[in-house]
């Protein structure tokens, strides 16, 4: 039996300006979700978490936290933009274009728009994407600037892997 590595993530030299990347995991946000984060965030706001006060709001419903939103859309990029990252540098540019609700499902995918060496490490460079995270019917919910400083091939620590017991 042959034993195949796994996805271990894009190093900085496997980065090309212009390239998408489809993010593969969709994810359906629950009510559970919702109030979850807005309590570990402390976020007060009862167009989230009182569905009472959300039905006598223009969208009849609760909103879901939007900074919830930039948390999953960056998580769902991780493995194809970050999954060797030394660092991140900052988000940029955050559009909300049209709200999440409970129930809606979220996909992304991220556009490569700069790549550049480290000025200061050599062994990372700079990779800037645009992620835009749509929901089920297609429609833009968000859209950002990311940049991470990536580690380059043969830069990155390894991460220790004992053998099975035979």
């Amino acid at each position: 039996m042959a034993i195949k590595e796994g996805w271990r993530g894009r190093f900085f030299e496997d980065f090309e300006v212009g390239d998408v990347y489809e993010h593969q995991l969709g994810r359906t946000v629950t009510t559970t979700d919702n109030l979850w984060f807005t309590l570990l965030t402390q976020n007060t706001a009862p167009i989230h978490v009182d569905h009472a006060y959300a039905a006598m709001t223009e969208f009849g419903r609760p909103l879901v936290d939007s900074t919830f939103t930039v948390a999953l859309v960056t998580g769902q990029s991780v493995t194809d933009v970050s999954q060797n990252v030394f660092a991140n540098l900052g988000w940029d540019e955050i559009r909300l274009p049209a709200p999440v609700f409970e129930g809606d499902t979220i996909y992304s995918r991220s556009e490569v728009i700069e790549k550049r060496g480290s000025h200061s490490r050599p062994g990372v460079g700079i990779v800037t994407v645009r992620t835009t995270g749509y929901n089920q019917e297609g429609k833009t919910v968000i859209t950002f600037l990311r940049t991470v400083m990536v580690y380059r091939r043969g830069h990155a620590p390894e991460v220790p892997r004992p053998a099975p017991e035979a």
